[in-house]
């Protein structure tokens, strides 16, 4: 047998060591040390099933427990040497705590294996991860009720096809994002559920021959179930694709979120300012003032959107059970889960420190004959089909045109050109506050409803 060092977990089987270069190669301890807090905790709860099992003594336990704390400490202090030998985060650990502790800290993988403890790790900083990130997304959810609030009655233009539809409430179209946001709470939270179940006890993939107590270990972790499983305890990852799915979903709607602040903040449209800490200038042009918080968050989507695909290709062709490949699912799932709360937090910073520019947004939905289908409406209401109220409205925004006049510009003897159930009462829905307060009920953009939305929406984040 060679008297080269082979790495200590497993160098029994083998004759030689592993190549200095596939040992830099298949090592993950560069980024999955990040794990060593979960990690850790799940060590110190195993110890503790195995005492109250029966295979280690209560002495043992305490050792090991304390071994652990102080190896945390040393992390935490930056003292401690990671080693690219020892391979991952796991072994790191492991290996310093035998050598704090001796034959006692050998005793501690006892029953379990790496495959079932980094899916175990995996569980636990992607529940905390995902408790961080409802905290941010129900931050920014406030700011918006708070700025809606405020902007209640400010009138701007609504928009289909980026051309001007009807009037609206900048109030009403900031509840359309919190409304999105809610969407995305609600999956995180389901998807928590599912991230929330314990592989450990799996071990290697079959289980194993020692008597262990998993009920004792879930309940030390604070899972909500035990995987039933011993196979697809050690080689699931679906909670991270699920993850990723949902974080991808928030990510596509903090883009259109972006797109929109970025068109608002243009020149063409100006109708809100950001404030300049989350804005930057330019080396060149000194009038520059670049939406660069948006502009980040709308390109940081598709790195999530890459993670969700990377992860779904990487488990597409694995056989049961644990397989080397599941060594990429950290790197993408840490950045996207990255990705998503720092979008967040900058997007809950941000936000109520919009200063929307209420007469030009004002100005903008009177232009476009963002009225018309209120003049549709009130033919209607005259007793005419609705079809030949759409023919009649057309021919009046086609003489608008012609004539550089918006509906409400017209007198009432232009728009009786057109039909003579026109009354003089018509100039009330042709109004913008007309239109928008005609929309009075439930979803609809009437500053009555934005601030009955906004206080729903308060009730909401209270009962969170």
């Amino acid at each position: 047998m060679s008297s080269e060092k082979t790495n200590q977990s497993w160098g029994g089987r083998f004759s030689e060591p592993v190549d200095a270069f596939v040992a830099r190669f298949t090592a993950s301890v560069d980024f999955d040390k990040r794990l060593y807090r979960h990690d850790i905790l799940g060590s110190q709860a195993h110890a503790r099933m195995l005492a109250q099992a029966g295979v280690l003594s209560e002495a043992e336990r305490d050792a090991i427990v304390a071994g652990l704390d102080e190896i945390r400490g040393e992390i935490e202090a930056g003292t401690f040497e990671w080693r690219v030998d020892l391979e991952d985060v796991h072994m790191n650990i492991e290996a310093r705590l035998t050598e704090r502790l001796g034959v006692v800290g050998k005793k501690l993988h006892t029953g379990r294996s790496r495959n079932d403890q980094v899916a175990t790790d995996i569980r636990l900083w992607l529940r905390d991860e995902i408790d961080a990130i409802l905290a941010e997304l129900n931050r920014l959810q406030a700011g918006l009720l708070q700025l809606a609030e405020a902007e209640a009655d400010t009138i701007m233009p609504g928009f289909t096809h980026l051309q001007t539809a009807q009037p609206v409430t900048f109030g009403h179209h900031l509840l359309a994002w919190f409304e999105m946001l809610s969407r995305d709470h609600e999956r995180l939270v389901d998807c928590r559920t599912r991230v929330n179940r314990m592989p450990l006890g799996s071990a290697a993939l079959a289980g194993t021959t020692y008597p262990i107590q998993r009920q004792v270990t879930c309940e030390l972790l604070g899972f909500e179930a035990i995987g039933g499983n011993s196979l697809d305890g050690v080689s699931d990852r679906d909670f991270a694709i699920e993850f990723c799915a949902a974080a991808s979903l928030a990510m596509m709607h903090l883009s259109r979120f972006s797109e929109e602040l970025v068109l608002w903040t243009s020149a063409q449209f100006q109708f809100i300012d950001l404030p300049d800490r989350f804005c930057t200038g330019s080396s060149i042009m000194p009038q520059k003032k670049n939406p660069d918080v948006p502009e980040l968050v709308r390109g940081k989507t598709g790195r999530v959107f890459g993670a969700l695909t990377g992860l779904l290709t990487l488990m597409k062709g694995q056989p049961l059970a644990y397989n080397k490949d599941n060594q990429e699912d950290k790197e993408p799932l840490f950045d996207a889960a990255d990705t998503l709360r720092d979008s967040l937090r900058a997007f809950a910073d941000m936000v109520p420190a919009i200063k929307p520019k209420r007469e030009i947004m004002r100005e903008a939905a009177r232009r476009g004959f963002s009225t018309a289908t209120d003049l549709a409406d009130y033919l209607v209401r005259k007793g005419l089909p609705f079809r030949d109220c759409h023919e009649i409205v057309g021919h009046a925004v086609k003489y608008g045109v012609d004539s550089g006049k918006d509906l409400a510009e017209m007198s009432l003897d232009e728009l009786r050109r057109f039909s003579d159930q026109i009354e003089q009462d018509v100039f009330a829905v042709l109004t913008l506050e007309g239109s928008v307060n005609a929309r009075d009920h439930i979803g609809g953009t009437a500053p009555a409803q934005v601030r009955a939305a906004v206080q729903r929406g308060r009730e909401l984040l209270a009962q969170r």
